[in-house]
């Protein structure tokens, strides 16, 4: 059974970091295409990041770019999504994904999506 588990999300002021992780049982995220997004109170889910498992392509969301970095440690079969700056735009619940492959990623963060985790909240207010 393929379960994706994120953690790491919490309270945090303006201007502060979060690390984000994706642990994976089940499957090997070494070879598969990831995704984060994200989802705030009230509004549509967002595409965060795509990275693509066939060519090594990252894809960033203009909103995070330069302040959301992924990162992965294939021996421990997890992602990690840094977090800097944080501003309360960024309050929402984040989900990492396993995807076919990047298309739509942004516009339809859940389209090609074959396995989600249950989510984790990042709240920032000071």
């Amino acid at each position: 059974q393929v379960q994706l588990v994120e953690s790491g999300g919490g309270l945090v002021q303006p201007g502060g970091s979060l690390r984000l992780s994706c642990a994976a049982s089940g499957l090997s995220l070494d070879y598969e295409t990831i995704a984060w997004f994200r989802q705030a109170p009230g509004k549509e889910r967002e595409g965060v990041s795509c990275i693509s498992s066939s060519d090594g392509s990252v894809y960033v969301a203009d909103s995070v770019k330069g302040r959301f970095t992924f990162a992965r440690n294939n021996a421990k079969n997890t992602v990690y999504l840094q977090l800097v700056r944080l501003n309360s735009e960024d309050t929402a619940v984040y989900y990492c994904a396993t995807r076919m492959d990047c298309g739509n990623w942004w516009s339809v963060p859940t389209d090609r999506v074959v396995y989600w985790g249950q989510g984790t909240q990042v709240t920032v207010s000071s």
